[in-house]
C-alpha cells in the first residue's frame, strides 16, 4: 500500500524519487526540440555538413594559384668527375687514356626560388566543383532525414511514457477500489453475512491488481529510459511530462490526417540528389577526354663558392626565370575512362530503378498507414464504449452487492472486466497514437507538437 501511494505522490508532483537528481519538465515539442539538437544521429549529421563544406573549399582551391617557395644549401664533399674525350683540339697527348677526367662544380651551392602554377582549363575541375556542392546538398538532406527519424522515435517514446503513466494511475485506482472492497468483504465475513471464499476471491483479485501495478511501474521506467535515450538525455536526469493523454484531440485530428494527400518525402529527394551526383560523375569521366592547360612560372637565384662564407657573397649569386604554358592531351589510357563511363551509366540505371521502387513503396506505405489508422480509430471507439459499459456494470454489481441482492462473485467478475477494458482501451489508444505518427511520416508532415 505504501509503495503505490508513494508512486501516486511522485506522479502528481512530478519530482524525482532520488535525492540529488535533476528533473526536466518537458512538453512533447520541447522533448523533440531537445532530441533534434542532442541526439547523436542528428549531431553527427550536422558535423558531416561541416566536413563537406570543407570539401568544397578543398575542391575550389585547385582552381586558385598554387605558389611554392624553395631554398637549398648543398655541400659536395667530393665534386663529381665528368669525362671528356681525349681528342684534338682539346686532347692532352701526355695522358695515355682516351678520356680526360675533369671536375666541374664547387664545394658549396645554394638557391632560392618561387614556383607559380595556375590552372587555365580543366573540365574535371568545374564538374568536381558542382559535384561537391551537390554532395553538400545531399548531406543537408541527410540531416533532415536524421531529424525526421528522431522526431518519429521521440514521439513514439513520449506517447509510450504517457500511456504507461495512465496505466499506473488506473491500476492504482483499481487497487484502491479493491482494497475498499476487500475491507468491506472481510467485515461482512466477520459478521457472518458472506463466506470465507468471498474474501479469498477478492484477495486474489487484489493481488493480481497489485502485480499489475508493479508491472506498469517497470514498463514506465523502461519507457522513460527509452525516451531519454532517443532524446540524447543523460540517464541520470529524471523527466516529467507536462502533456497528458487528455491533451490529445484524437478523432478530429486523426480524421483530418486521413483526408490529407501525400506531400514531399525526403527519401525521394535523397535519391534524386544521388542521381544528380551520378550524372556529374559521368560528366567528370567524359571531361577526361578533353585537354588540360596550365600556366607555369618560376623565378630563382643561385649562388656557389668553394668556401662556405663565399656562398652568401652577392657577387656569386645569379638570377633565372621561366614562364610557360603546358598543354596535356589524353591519347590512350587502356580504355580506363571508357570503363568508368560504362560503370556510371549502369549506376544511373540502378538509381532510376531505386527511385521507381521507392515511389511505389511510399505509396504503399501511405495506403497502409491510413488503413491502420482507420482500423485503430474503429477499435478505439469500440474499446472506449466497452470501458464505459464495464464501469456501469461494475457500479451496478457493487450497488447490488452492498444492498444484499447481488453476489460477491459478480463484483469480482465485473472488476476484472473493468480492468481488462481499461487495459484494452489504453492499448487501443497507444496503437492509435503510433498509427498517427506513422501516417504523419508517410505524409511527410512529421510535427513536434500534439494537437497541430
Amino acid at each position: 500500500m505504501k509503495n503505490y501511494l508513494f508512486l501516486v505522490l511522485i506522479l502528481s508532483m512530478g519530482i524525482s524519487p532520488a535525492a540529488g537528481q535533476q528533473v526536466l519538465e518537458l512538453t512533447l515539442k520541447e522533448a523533440v526540440d531537445y532530441a533534434v539538437e542532442n541526439n547523436p544521429s542528428t549531431k553527427n549529421a550536422r558535423l558531416e555538413v561541416l566536413i563537406y563544406k570543407a570539401t568544397i573549399k578543398e575542391t575550389t582551391s585547385r582552381g586558385l594559384p598554387q605558389i611554392n617557395g624553395s631554398y637549398n644549401l648543398d655541400y659536395n664533399p667530393k665534386i663529381p668527375v665528368v669525362f671528356l674525350p681525349n681528342q684534338p683540339p682539346f686532347g692532352d697527348p701526355s695522358i695515355p687514356s682516351d678520356v680526360i677526367p675533369a671536375r666541374f662544380g664547387v664545394s658549396y651551392s645554394s638557391g632560392l626560388g618561387v614556383n607559380i602554377s595556375q590552372m587555365i582549363f580543366d573540365g574535371s575541375f568545374f564538374v568536381g566543383l558542382r559535384a561537391a556542392k551537390t554532395l553538400l546538398e545531399l548531406t543537408n538532406k541527410d540531416v533532415q532525414k536524421a531529424e525526421n527519424d528522431v522526431i518519429e522515435q521521440v514521439k513514439k517514446a513520449y506517447f509510450g511514457v504517457l500511456v504507461n503513466q495512465q496505466r499506473i494511475r488506473l491500476a492504482l485506482a483499481n487497487l484502491s477500489r479493491l482494497d475498499t472492497l476487500l475491507k468491506e468483504t472481510k467485515a461482512l465475513n466477520e459478521a457472518g453475512f458472506v463466506e470465507k471464499i468471498d474474501v479469498s476471491r477478492v484477495q486474489v483479485q487484489r493481488n493480481n491488481t497489485y502485480t499489475q501495478v508493479q508491472r506498469s511501474q517497470t514498463a514506465l521506467e523502461i519507457s522513460q529510459g527509452l525516451l531519454k535515450l532517443q532524446m540524447g538525455l543523460p540517464l541520470e536526469y529524471e523527466i516529467f511530462l507536462k502533456d497528458s493523454l487528455q491533451d490529445l484531440k484524437l478523432s478530429k485530428e486523426f480524421l483530418g490526417l486521413l483526408a490529407e494527400e501525400s506531400g514531399s518525402r525526403i527519401e525521394l529527394e535523397q535519391v534524386a540528389t544521388q542521381i544528380n551526383l551520378a550524372q556529374l560523375d559521368l560528366k567528370n569521366n567524359l571531361s577526361q577526354y578533353m585537354p588540360k592547360i596550365d600556366f607555369q612560372g618560376n623565378a630563382r637565384r643561385s649562388g656557389a663558392g668553394n668556401e662556405l662564407e663565399r656562398v652568401f657573397n652577392g657577387n656569386n649569386w645569379f638570377g633565372s626565370s621561366l614562364i610557360g604554358v603546358s598543354l596535356s592531351v589524353p591519347i590512350f589510357d587502356g580504355f580506363s575512362k571508357a570503363s568508368r563511363i560504362q560503370k556510371n551509366r549502369v549506376q544511373l540505371n540502378q538509381l532510376e530503378n531505386q527511385r521507381t521502387f521507392l515511389r511505389e513503396s511510399l505509396k504503399s506505405e501511405l495506403y497502409m498507414a491510413k488503413a491502420n489508422l482507420r482500423n485503430d480509430l474503429q477499435v478505439l471507439t469500440v474499446q472506449e464504449e466497452n470501458l464505459q459499459l464495464a464501469k456501469e456494470v461494475f457500479e451496478i454489481a457493487r450497488i447490488k452487492y452492498s444492498e444484499g441482492v447481488g453476489s460477491n462473485l459478480e463484483v469480482v467478475e465485473a472488476d476484472a472486466s473493468l480492468i481488462a477494458a481499461e487495459i484494452n482501451y489504453l492499448g487501443a489508444l497507444y496503437d492509435g497514437l503510433i498509427s498517427k505518427v506513422n501516417l504523419e511520416k508517410a505524409l511527410g508532415i512529421l510535427k513536434a507538437d500534439i494537437t497541430n
